[in-house]
């Protein structure tokens, strides 16, 4: 017979039963839930990671969306008053600039002022320009503040709508929870998760239903995205617009430029020669129906003087016009032609001058080619006599003419009348009495020209053309 011991209950608890280490974690802290499958066989459910309504994802995209925008607007803003404080510095430079100018404008005289003056006008034209920018700058600079604040108020809508939508969702996890919670209780046997497995079914046809609303109703992300591609359309036509003008532009530069190209200035740019102003292309108009005129320049383009009587396509430089430029304007059916010498007159007679300003008297062979405005009949030779205190012509031993320097006497070249202008010049030796005297060349006609000036201005008398106001001392 075998003997049972007492401790057999503690030795079978020792063998069933192992030890467990007090940091041991389980994988839950509760009964797994578990539903009737097919051919009644026992399913275990397992729960599904939180899966995010349509609607809180399209809202967390366009928060993203529209805090990037926010981002850029703010980035445009920051380049924008740096670009503002770059325009500040320039007005202080161009101020400064424009003071110092002034300053030494009263302390040059001649031609030195005149590019002070010039100076200063450029500085002028510079800061108007700097203005111009500047409001273009303010108005660009509202309109991305204006931008960065309308994007501000929807990445904050639209993070108000990703908060309403969390906290709906929350609520409604939570009100299935509790439904399935009661009705898990309220149910007995093998049917105890069928109830729970339908209100999942409408679950999801709920979450589908709204899914359709939301892309079907109209939302403020909805319209802020249509205002946005309005905005797009707008800038889109503006753009053609101003490329439409531009090429306006183009087109009406190109017009006036293959105006100006239809004639030119041919002829050496200095004293003693002749400038003519010929066409380039065969279908510039003849000049014979078009209004001409020559007027003389300063070397800085600045003053602009009008040579009277010059209105033919032909002129010939004179001494007045050494180190000026020369231009002539032609009217051409309503539209004006500039033509300009490329550079000033270049004298090229300033040693032969000086050696005749040594002389007491120095005499020309010429022929009157008119007398009072009269062709002469005879080609006869006379010498004109240029004296330091009057001029003289003769034929022979007979005296023509002679007159002391006077302000009725006028001195100029004759004015068109083709290859022969650069050769003669006019004189009017007192009221009622002038000629046209031809010359053997054109260096002895600028000479005379150039020395009788020069004795006049020792008079104290200016010799000039018919209405010429040329400054003394030229």
């Amino acid at each position: 017979m075998t003997r049972v011991g007492r401790d057999f209950g503690d030795s079978m608890k020792k063998e069933v039963v192992h030890p467990v280490s007090a940091d041991v974690i389980f994988a839950s802290s509760r009964f797994p839930n578990y539903k009737i499958g097919f051919n009644h066989q026992i399913v275990e459910v397992k729960e599904d990671a939180k899966v995010l309504t349509m609607k809180e994802v399209v809202a967390r995209e366009t928060a993203h969306k529209f805090e990037k925008g926010l981002a850029a607007a703010a980035k445009l803003s920051d380049e924008a008053r740096l670009r503002e404080a770059a325009s500040l510095e320039k007005h202080v430079l161009l101020k400064k600039l424009r003071d110092a100018l002034e300053a030494l404008k009263g302390r040059v005289a001649g031609k030195n002022k005149d590019d002070v003056e010039e100076a200063i006008a450029m500085v002028e034209a510079l800061a108007v320009q700097l203005t111009e920018r500047e409001g273009e700058l303010i108005q660009e600079k509202a309109e991305v503040k204006k931008l960065a604040n309308f994007l501000k108020q929807a990445s904050e809508d639209a993070k108000k709508l990703v908060d309403e939508e969390r906290a709906f969702a929350r609520a409604e996890i939570e009100n299935a929870r509790a439904a399935g919670s009661e009705s898990g209780r309220g149910s007995s046997g093998t049917r105890t998760d069928f109830p729970s497995f339908r209100e999942t079914e409408l679950m999801r046809e709920v979450q589908e239903a709204r899914r359709i609303k939301m892309l079907h109703q109209p939302s403020k992300v909805m319209d802020m995205e249509h205002e946005l591609r309005a905005l797009r359309v707008q800038l889109s036509e503006k753009s053609k617009h101003s490329l439409q003008l531009q090429k306006e532009l183009a087109m009406s530069e190109r017009v006036e430029e293959n105006m100006i190209h239809l004639y030119e200035l041919d002829g050496p740019e200095t004293l003693g020669s002749y400038l003519r102003i010929q066409a380039c292309s065969d279908s510039a108009p003849e000049l014979l129906g078009c209004s001409i005129q020559w007027y003389r320049l300063t070397a800085d383009r600045g003053k602009k003087e009008l040579i009277s009587g010059a209105t033919k396509s032909v002129y010939a430089p004179e001494p007045f016009d050494v180190g000026r430029i020369l231009q002539a304007e032609i009217m051409l059916d309503g539209q004006k032609i500039t033509l300009t010498t490329a550079g000033s007159i270049d004298p090229g007679l300033g040693n032969y001058v000086e050696s005749l300003v040594r002389r007491h008297d120095t005499e020309f062979n010429v022929v009157i080619a008119q007398m009072n405005g009269v062709d002469h009949p005879s080609k006869s030779i006379h010498v004109l006599h240029v004296g330091k205190m009057r001029m003289k012509l003769c034929k022979g031993n007979a005296t023509v003419a002679k007159e002391y320097y006077s302000t009725s006497m006028q001195l100029c070249g004759v004015r068109g009348g083709g290859n022969a202008a650069a050769q003669a010049f006019f004189w009017q030796a007192k009221a009622g009495l002038s000629f046209v005297l031809a010359f053997e060349s054109e260096r002895e006609r600028n000479a005379a020209l150039m020395l009788a000036r020069r004795f006049a201005f020792d008079c104290n008398i200016m010799l000039a053309g018919p209405d010429d106001r040329a400054p003394l001392g030229t």
